[in-house]
């Protein structure tokens, strides 16, 4: 499909998808990245694509900010990047970041500032974070889930979730990445979902590999964004939401997803507002073969 100005415009996403995938591709250890030049190319050929709507923020820490600019500068977007700043070099770097994205609003369009905290983030840290990010932007805060092998146990980690909740921030949840300690089990999402439903605040993820969990015994098993998607909607109607983040059954998940109420909908969509996802940022095709997208 292609405007009166000859650029190519996107096909309708269903709403339950909607800006759903950000790009974590700049996130990825520095010896295993693709380069910025592909990355950039890659996201803007997607944003602008047969798929487009699918397509949520691009991801970027702080440290790599000078270098998206300047490939941005290059590539000359046919509208501004929606960006996600994380945090590597301290909360102190952020009001200069954010200066730097606000003067390149031909390129960049800032919407959300994301930082890691501790499993006892408290009030006076939360009020730190308030002090940086502008009210306009969105703060995501990312409690540290501890390992089996600490003292510190996964209620505290809840705990923190749930102050980061009260406090106004979106918490974020990993659900993979490099190391195994990455991948939370299903009890841990299960339980951050139930306090984040309780709480009504809505949250992010991170490391979503999968379009529907694999578990074959063999490798590590992967979260999957279908699994996550229906897990939401079954606990806010009081369903079975260990069952939905276990089931590697990509088909019934897409029929109960295609069940959902526009109400339903609107509600998963207000709890879980972004999945960043890698290597592959779009899973267009896969939703496609599931019969979720045309």
């Amino acid at each position: 499909m292609t405007t009166a100005a000859g650029v190519n415009s996107s096909w309708a996403i269903p709403p339950l998808f909607a800006h759903l995938v950000d790009d974590t591709s700049l996130l990825q250890p520095r010896s295993v990245a693709v380069g910025i030049d592909k990355v950039v190319s890659r996201y803007l050929s997607a944003r602008d694509g047969r798929y487009g709507n699918l397509v949520g923020q691009l991801v970027c820490p702080v440290s790599r900010l000078p270098a998206l600019v300047a490939e941005l500068a290059r590539a000359v977007p046919s509208r501004p990047v929606e960006l996600s700043l994380v945090v590597d070099t301290g909360l102190g770097g952020v009001p200069k970041a954010l200066s730097t994205v606000f003067s390149r609003s031909s390129l960049l369009t800032a919407h959300t500032v994301e930082t890691a905290a501790p499993p006892d983030v408290d009030a006076v840290w939360l009020e730190r974070v308030a002090e940086f990010v502008p009210e306009d932007v969105v703060a995501v805060v990312e409690p540290r889930r501890p390992s089996v092998a600490e003292p510190v146990g996964t209620g505290a980690w809840l705990d923190a979730v749930r102050r980061v909740a009260e406090h106004g921030c979106s918490p974020k949840l990993r659900c993979g990445g490099p190391r195994a300690s990455d991948v939370p089990s299903v009890t841990d999402i299960e339980e951050f979902v139930r306090v984040v439903v309780e709480a009504g605040r809505g949250f992010t993820t991170l490391g979503l590999r999968q379009v529907v969990h694999t578990d074959d015994g063999t490798v590590p098993s992967q979260h999957g964004l279908l699994n996550l998607l229906v897990a939401v909607a079954r606990a806010l109607a009081g369903g079975d939401v260990r069952g939905a983040l276990e089931t590697t059954d990509g088909a019934a998940l897409a029929v109960e997803i295609g069940g959902l109420s526009e109400q339903a909908v609107t509600g998963v969509r207000g709890l879980l507002s972004r999945c960043g996802a890698d290597p592959e940022p779009v899973p267009a095709a896969q939703l496609a073969g599931l019969g979720l997208l045309a």
